[in-house]
């Protein structure tokens, strides 16, 4: 599937470009609503969810602060890589939408693992004042963030990376529940069912 991205708009793909789809990856940065988008989508899709950092606690039987703080970044994208190579082995048993922490597929092991299963890899996309104003309405511990300049400064560096992904969903000012839809339209997947297939 070749990538297709868009600078402030999404961009639906074409026929030719679809291939069949069970599995959806979500990646973005803080704040842009993986874990509540990919919910989201897997309702209407009738499909599973997993969020990748459930499965790094459920291995290491620590959360992700913990395994900062014990075991610092580099033990934690250790832990990453691991947890993502055993989903990765485990695709295809059923249909499942995954969401992603916002540094893994910045790391490029993980982008060609990803890359290699064909799936479709959507950068959920915002602007940097709304990416922090939600991550601070948060209740969730975030390692990584800090003030707002290297809060700005991350997201900077990680966006070219995000956007080697199949399709950019601009979520900025939208509900959860727009921003599923707007994922299943330019997917070209009929809710419920989770077919392909343009809606009629």
């Amino acid at each position: 599937m070749r990538t297709r991205t868009g600078s402030h708009r999404e961009v639906e793909l074409s026929a030719a470009e679809r291939v069949p789809v069970r599995t959806v990856f979500l990646v973005g940065f803080m704040g842009a609503g993986k874990s509540s988008v990919g919910r989201a989508l897997s309702l209407r899709l009738g499909w599973g969810f997993e969020d990748l950092d459930d499965r790094i606690q459920a291995r290491e039987r620590r959360s992700v602060g913990q395994i900062f703080r014990e075991s610092g970044e580099t033990g934690f994208r250790r832990a990453e890589a691991d947890a993502l190579r055993e989903l990765v082995g485990e695709l295809g048993s059923y249909p499942r939408v995954i969401g992603l922490g916002g540094g893994a597929f910045v790391q490029p092991e993980n982008a060609a693992l990803l890359t290699r299963t064909q799936a479709p890899i959507i950068f959920l996309d915002a602007s940097v004042d709304e990416l922090f104003r939600r991550c601070q309405q948060e209740k969730v511990e975030r390692p990584l963030r800090q003030d707002r300049e290297q809060f700005r400064q991350l997201y900077e560096a990680r966006r070219p990376h995000y956007m080697a992904g199949t399709v950019r969903v601009e979520t900025t000012g939208k509900s959860v529940d727009v921003v599923a839809a707007e994922v299943t339209r330019v997917l070209g997947i009929r809710e419920d069912t989770g077919t392909e297939g343009v809606e009629t």
